[in-house]
C-alpha cells in the first residue's frame, strides 16, 4: 500500500496513544524515547519496491532498499528454520562494528517470491540517509584515514574469506564509511568458482589511490602493485600497511584527558564496582592518561569488589611493565604480539581471582569474578612520513570480558565498539539464532564468561586495536549505565558540550552517573571518561627524562564517590582512614599504593636489554610469570616487593582470607 502519512509506533505496550508522526523523539502521550529503526532490505526484490510503499502495513519504504520499521516494539519475523544465505551474519557477529545484523524477513505472498532479509546496524544515519561510500569520502579524507580504511578492509579480509562472502569487500557501493570506521551494507556470497584474490583487493583500491594525490600515496601505490602482483602473503601487506598507518597517525599531536568515578547507586548499600582512574585528571602521569578500566564485580560483599578491585590492581602492575618494555623497543612492536601481551595479562588476572575462589572453597554462585573494560593507549616510537620520530602513533587497544561495555563518541554518531558475553550474543554467534528473537529468552542477557569463574583457557578474549585519529570520547562503563540503552539515547547531551568546550569531562562523568541512578537505579555504575583531541598543530617530542618524572601516586587523586555510601558501610577499627569498602577490599587498595610509594626503592622488574635491531617482546618479564601461578604467587610478588608493608595489609584482611598470605604458609 501507498503512505500518506510517515508514522511511529511507542514501543511501550502500556501506551494508550501509541502512534506519533514519525521524526518525534518521544511519545506524546506516555513521553517514552521513539525508536526510528531503519533497515536495509536485501536483495533484487527489495531493490524493485517503490519509497513510500507500506509493507505488510509495518515497514515504510522510505528510499531504494532503506526502510523504516514503524513498530519496532514488535518482533520481527523469523522462519523457524533460518536460510542458508543468513549464516555469515550471524557466525560474524563479532565483527558487528563493520557488518550489518540479520534482522528478520519479509514475506510478500503476492510476489511469490523468497524472503527479503531485512538488516539492522546498517551504516545509515538517524534520518535514513545512507554515509558515503568510501569512493565519495576518499578525497576529503585525510591520509590517515585512508589508509586506516584499508587497514580495516585488510582487516576483515580474512574472516569473510573463510565463510565465502570476501567478494563483499569488492564492491565500491557496498563499503561506506562513517567517519573512521569502514561499514558495510551487506553481505554477497562468493561464487565457489570465483574465489577472490589479494589480486581482486588491489585492483579495487586501485581508482580510490589513484583520484587524489596525498603525502601517502606514493607508498599505497607500492603496496597495491604487490598486491596485483599475486606474489605476496597477505601478513606481508598487513605489515606494510601497519607501518604506513603508524607513520601518518604519528604525524598528529594527541592530547587525552581522562576522568573516572564509582557510585554504588540509590539501591544497594555496597559498591561491588571498581575503575581506573578514579579522579578527574589532567596530570602528566603516562599510565593515569593511557590507561582506562572499568569492572563490574561479581559475587556479593567480600567477593565481587574484591574480584573487581584486585583485576584493576594485578592489571595496573603488568600495564606498568609491559609500557616499560615497549619503550625499549627500537622498531614499533607488531599489533598482533600486543594482542598477545594483553591477552596474556587477562588470563594472569582471572586464575589470579580463581585460585583465591578455590582457596576459599566458593562453589557456584558463591565464587567471585568480575567483568572488564579495559582500553590502553600504547606509545610507540615511529618515524612519521614526514621523516622526524615521533613519540606517538595513537594506537588505542581495547579489551573486554563480560558485559562491561566501549563506546567512541564524537559530535556526530555514537558507535558501540564492545560485543556483549551474554547468552543472546553466543546463540547468535552459534548461528542458532538471530538477536532479536535470542534477547526474548529469559536468559538472554545472563553473562557467559567474567574474570576468576574458570580456569584462563575457557576464555575467550578478544582485543582490538583502533588508531585515534579524529577528536572524541572514549566511554567505559558498566551495565548500571549501559542497561536499556541509555548511553545510545542521551550521548549528544553529555559528550557534545565536553567535546565543544562547554562542560568538563568531571562534570560529564558525573551527568552520567545522576543519569544511570535515575534510570537504571538497580545497580552500581562506573564510568571512564577519556576525551582524545587530535589537532593540526605542531606536536613536540616528548622526552624520555620527562616521561620517567611523570608518576602520580594514587593517594594524590580526588576519588569521586557519594558520601552517602561512606557512611552505610561498617568500618573495622584497624582501618584508620574513611573508606567505601570493605577491609578485604581496601587491603587491596593500600596494596598498591604502598607499591607506589616505594617503587623507586623496588622496581617492577623487566628482562635485561638484549643487544638486537628489535628487542624481543617476553610476557612483561618474571612478574607476569609470576603472577600465572595463582592467588598465593601473585600475592608472594607483592611480598617480595615490600615485606613490611605487605604484612601490615594481611593483618587487616579477614580472616576467611588469612590463608591467600605467603607468610602464613
Amino acid at each position: 500500500m501507498i503512505s500518506t502519512q510517515r508514522i511511529i509506533y511507542c514501543i511501550n505496550p502500556d501506551c494508550t496513544n501509541p502512534i506519533n508522526p514519525a521524526g518525534e523523539s518521544v511519545c506524546a502521550s506516555c513521553q517514552t524515547p521513539l525508536v526510528h529503526r531503519y533497515l536495509w532490505a536485501s536483495g533484487s526484490l527489495a531493490a524493485a519496491i517503490s519509497p513510500t510503499t507500506k509493507v505488510l502495513d509495518r515497514y515504510e519504504v522510505i528510499t531504494q532498499q532503506v526502510w523504516l520499521d514503524t513498530q519496532p516494539g514488535l518482533p520481527p519475523t523469523v522462519p523457524e528454520e533460518l536460510p542458508t544465505a543468513v549464516i555469515p551474519y550471524l557466525r560474524l557477529y563479532q565483527e558487528r562494528l563493520h557488518l550489518p545484523e540479520a534482522y528478520g524477513f519479509v514475506y510478500i505472498a503476492e510476489l511469490g517470491a523468497d524472503d527479503i532479509l531485512l538488516l539492522e546496524n546498517v551504516p545509515i544515519d538517524d534520518t535514513g540517509n545512507l554515509y558515503p561510500t568510501i569512493a565519495e569520502a576518499w578525497e576529503q579524507a585525510t591520509a590517515v584515514r585512508q589508509v586506516y580504511w584499508l587497514w580495516q578492509i585488510l582487516q576483515l579480509w580474512k574472516p569473510l574469506s573463510e565463510l565465502g562472502v570476501a567478494h563483499s569487500l569488492l564492491m565500491p557501493d557496498n563499503l561506506r564509511s562513517q567517519g573512521w570506521c569502514v561499514r558495510l551494507l551487506e553481505l554477497y556470497q562468493t561464487p565457489a568458482t570465483q574465489k577472490p584474490s589479494l589480486q581482486d583487493l588491489g585492483e579495487s583500491w586501485q581508482p580510490w589511490v589513484a583520484s587524489v594525490n596525498t603525502p601517502v600515496s606514493p607508498e599505497l601505490e607500492t603496496i597495491i602493485q604487490q598486491m596485483c602482483s599475486n606474489q605476496v602473503e597477505l601478513a606481508t601487506i598487513s605489515t606494510q600497511l601497519n607501518t604506513l598507518l603508524l607513520s601518518s597517525a604519528a604525524e598528529l599531536p594527541l592530547t587525552l584527558t581522562v576522568a573516572g568515578a564509582t557510585d554504588v547507586g540509590p539501591q544497594l548499600r555496597q559498591n561491588e564496582d571498581h575503575c581506573y582512574p578514579m579522579a578527574a585528571s589532567n596530570l602528566d602521569d603516562p599510565i593515569l592518561r593511557r590507561l582506562a578500566i572499568v569492572c563490574d564485580g561479581i559475587g556479593g560483599h567480600q567477593g565481587g569488589e574484591v574480584a573487581s578491585q584486585l583485576a584493576v590492581q594485578s592489571l595496573k602492575l603488568q600495564v606498568r611493565a609491559l609500557l616499560t618494555e615497549v619503550g625499549e623497543q627500537i622498531e614499533p612492536v607488531p599489533p598482533d604480539l600486543l594482542q598477545s601481551q594483553l591477552e596474556a595479562s587477562l588470563r594472569v588476572v582471572n586464575n589470579v581471582i580463581c585460585a583465591c575462589n578455590d582457596e576459599q572453597k566458593r562453589q557456584g554462585r558463591e565464587r567471585m569474578a568480575t567483568t572488564l573494560v579495559m582500553a590502553l593507549q600504547v606509545p610507540q616510537r615511529v618515524p612519521t612520513t614526514s621523516g622526524w620520530q615521533s613519540d606517538n602513533a595513537h594506537e588505542l587497544y581495547l579489551a573486554n570480558i563480560g558485559d562491561s561495555r566501549a563506546y567512541w563518541i564524537t559530535n556526530k554518531y555514537c558507535q558501540l565498539l564492545t560485543v556483549d558475553d551474554i547468552v543472546a550474543t553466543r546463540e547468535v554467534s552459534s548461528a542458532r539464532s538471530l538477536y532479536r528473537p535470542a534477547l526474548e529468552s529469559i536468559d538472554a542477557t545472563a553473562l557467559i564468561q567474567a574474570l576468576g569463574t574458570k580456569d584462563a583457557e575457557s576464555l575467550h578474549i578478544v582485543i582490538k586495536r583502533f588508531i585515534l585519529e579524529e577528536d572524541g570520547v572514549l566511554l567505559l562503563c558498566s551495565d548500571g549505565l549501559s542497561d536499556n540503552n541509555w548511553v545510545e539515547k542521551s550521548w549528544q547531551d553529555y559528550v557534545i558540550p565536553v567535546l565543544a568546550g562547554q562542560l568538563s569531562v568531571e562534570d560529564a562523568l558525573s551527568d552520567w552517573i545522576n543519569l544511570a541512578n535515575e534510570k537504571n537505579g538497580h545497580d552500581n555504575t562506573s564510568v571512564v571518561m577519556t576525551l582524545c583531541q587530535v589537532s593540526k598543530g605542531y606536536l613536540v617530542p616528548v622526552t624520555e627524562s620527562s616521561v620517567s618524572e611523570e608518576i602520580v601516586k594514587i593517594e594524590e587523586l580526588k576519588v569521586l564517590e557519594e558520601p552517602e555510601e561512606l557512611e552505610e558501610l561498617e568500618q573495622p577499627e584497624a582501618l584508620e582512614t574513611e573508606s567505601s569498602f570493605a577491609p578485604s577490599s581496601q587491603a587491596l587498595l593500600d596494596l598498591d599504593i604502598t607499591l607506589d610509594n616505594n617503587q623507586p626503592e623496588s622496581p617492577i622488574p623487566t628482562p635485561v636489554k638484549q643487544p638486537s635491531r628489535r628487542k624481543p617482546m617476553v610476557l612483561v618479564g618474571g612478574l607476569l610469570a609470576v603472577l600465572l601461578g595463582g592467588t598465593s604467587l601473585a600475592l608472594f610478588a607483592w611480598w617480595q616487593l615490600n615485606p613490611q608493608g605487605f604484612g601490615q595489609i594481611c593483618r587487616q584482611l579477614p580472616q576467611q582470607m588469612q590463608p591467600i598470605c605467603p607468610q602464613n604458609k
